[in-house]
Order: structure tokens, then C-alpha cells, then sequence
């Protein structure tokens, strides 16, 4: 719904690459076809501790290939388990605290390996 549904400044939307109305828009949609994904049971999850600035402890996942994993997606249920904050940098999950346990457990559930 938009922002003045309903009243006289209601405008339709206008499609961004031909710039007819959405109704009369006949431009394929944007999304692609979703990437190939190697399964869990071919990839191997490498965990690790690490230690940062004033002494703040970091659980990291790494060896799991961003083209060929939903690294995102494994990032929000990682947190999701452990209950705490985290991020993907340089194509590695970053967990905040120490959850090494935890985080091996939610990885081999979902059938990934796991070294470390």
C-alpha cells in the first residue's frame, strides 16, 4: 500500500526501465534464476576463536564458499542459536562471543562438516 492510498494524491507506480505504469508494465522481471548451491554435505565448516580488541572473543566460520553457499542465510540462524550478533567479512561468519560448541552443533544438524 502507499503512502497516500486513498486520497487524490494516490499516484500509481511507474515501472523504472520503460516507465509505463506498473499495471501496463511488459518488462520480464528482474530476478534470475537462483544460483547453483553445493549442498552442506560437500562443504567443510572451519571454526575457530579468535580474540579481538580489549579482549572481546569472536566465534569464526570459515572454508565455506560464498558463491556456492547462502552465507546470509546462515548467518541469520547462527545467530539466531546463539543469541547474539554477528556479521560476514571477507567470506567468513563472524559470531559474537563464544559459541564454538553451539555453532558445531547447528552446522553438523544442517550436515556440513566440521574441522576445528
Amino acid at each position: 500500500m502507499g503512502l497516500f492510498a486513498g486520497t487524490k494524491w494516490d499516484v500509481p507506480a511507474h515501472c523504472d526501465r520503460c516507465g509505463e505504469w506498473e499495471s501496463a508494465c511488459r518488462c520480464p522481471p528482474l530476478s534470475g534464476p537462483e544460483p547453483a548451491r553445493l549442498p552442506p554435505e560437500k562443504q567443510t565448516a572451519r571454526l575457530a576463536v579468535e580474540n579481538r580488541k580489549r579482549g572481546a572473543a569472536v566465534t569464526v566460520v570459515r572454508g565455506l564458499s560464498p558463491a556456492e553457499s547462502d552465507l546470509k542465510d546462515l548467518l541469520s540462524r547462527l545467530q539466531t542459536a546463539c543469541g547474539a550478533g554477528g556479521t560476514v567479512k571477507d567470506d567468513t561468519i563472524e559470531i559474537q562471543g563464544r559459541h564454538l560448541e553451539r555453532i558445531r552443533e547447528v552446522l553438523s544438524g544442517l550436515g556440513y562438516k566440521i574441522k576445528g
